[in-house]
């Protein structure tokens, strides 16, 4: 589809600049012009959308998303078919696109079926770049079985979060698997978690021997490994390993900042998922370990110059405050730094630099057309029925 746009406020991340008075030319779903002045004579059947001044700038990426993981009770959830399962994140997924996040990095659970369902129109959501599971050792952040449950785990076809792998073979062996069902990076569970029920917060997950196979083999695929990790022993560990990428870090300390920066890794702070357990009722003394240091390791990650990038991790009906991360992380940043988190940023841990969250021609036409400039409030972004007036995904005009 071709497309002109014209009478626009250009919002670019990379720089933080507006051009005002300005067009966007899109053709075959990629941005193929963009000046300012009087746009260029267009052939016939170009759709030209004058958007009276409103500010254009990239679709939002959230770089920590679970697609499946659409309820928090457990119980019922284990009693769901593959088929329904998928039929409920796929609605998940339209909700998000229609948030403003024309791509979302599922960082457990999603599969290639849902990426393929969404590149050949036949559902409507954000493009995904998906891990498939997690790997999880046993007992770990991913292993949810009860204590009284004596059985091995055995194939796990089904859709789910995480899969458990032991030693330096089986991880390898599940990183292939997952490597060979389309994932586009590989997930590892270094340290406890909020959600799990028995492992606790401070544990450190992985041997190094496990996690550098884990690595190995993501190169082989031209591919990287990120961490969910909450204690700096765990993050120090993964990031001497090879990790690109840590998700979370509240407990972060100086050390595993210094590490960040150092090796130039990406941090993906989720701090509205926590907000939302918390009114949910979920482990509270868990979440009391890392709510409240949270917005701290950002503020110190950020001023030590960490690639941050932009993270919900929402789970079930609390994935609707998917904005509110902009809330959040407005009390220690400033807007145009969280957009950059939710678009340059997140586009050069996805692999997308240049491709995603930028304006330049070449990119993907995935854009947010808005009244009012988020890179002055953003609240501009946090109340899309107020300010969205149009999302575009790859040139199409969705609302």
């Amino acid at each position: 589809m071709s497309l002109l746009i014209t009478n626009a406020s250009l919002l670019e991340p990379s720089t933080g600049e507006i051009t005002e008075a300005a067009w966007l030319e899109i053709a075959a779903g990629r941005i193929s012009g963009t000046g300012t002045g009087r746009p260029p004579a267009q052939p016939g059947g170009v759709r030209t959308l004058d958007v009276g001044g409103a500010t254009v700038m990239p679709g939002l990426i959230d770089g920590h998303v679970h697609v499946v993981l659409t309820s928090i009770d457990g119980a019922d959830a284990k009693t769901w078919t593959p088929g329904y399962a998928t039929l409920r994140a796929m609605r998940e997924a339209e909700r998000m696109l229609r948030r403003g996040f024309t791509t979302v990095r599922d960082v457990g659970g999603a599969d290639y079926g849902m990426v393929r369902a969404i590149e050949e129109g036949l559902a409507l959501g954000p493009r995904i770049v998906m891990g498939g599971k997690a790997l999880s050792q046993t007992g770990g952040h991913g292993d949810f079985r009860a204590l009284s449950d004596d059985s091995h785990v055995c194939c796990q076809s089904r859709p789910g979060f995480a899969r458990i792998a032991d030693g330096t073979d089986a991880v390898r062996a599940a990183a292939r698997d997952e490597f060979r069902k389309g994932a586009q990076h590989l997930k590892m569970l270094v340290s406890g978690g909020v959600a799990s029920p028995h492992d606790d917060i401070a544990a450190v997950q992985y041997s190094e021997d496990e996690l550098r196979a884990a690595v190995e083999e993501a190169a082989n695929h031209g591919k990287y490994v990120t961490a969910h990790a909450y204690h700096p022993r765990a993050i120090v560990r993964a990031l001497n390993a090879g990790v690109r990428c840590i998700e979370h870090g509240n407990l972060i300390d100086d050390e595993a900042i210094s590490l960040l920066v150092e090796k130039d890794a990406f941090l993906v702070p989720t701090l509205i998922t926590y907000d939302r357990l918390a009114e949910a009722g979920v482990n509270p003394e868990k979440l009391a370990q890392v709510s409240e240091a949270g917005l701290s390791a950002l503020d110190r990650a950020h001023r030590a110059g960490v690639n941050l990038v932009y993270g919900s991790d929402l789970l079930g009906d609390m994935q609707e405050a998917q904005l509110q991360e902009f809330t959040l992380r407005a009390q220690v940043q400033q807007p145009i730094d969280i957009i950059r988190a939710a678009t340059v940023n997140a586009a050069r841990l996805l692999g997308y630099e240049g491709e995603l969250g930028t304006l330049a021609v070449g990119a993907h036409a995935d854009l947010l057309v808005l009244e009012g400039n988020p890179a002055q409030n953003v609240s501009v972004l946090t109340d899309p029925g107020r300010h969205m007036r149009h999302i575009i995904k790859a040139g199409e005009v969705l609302s």
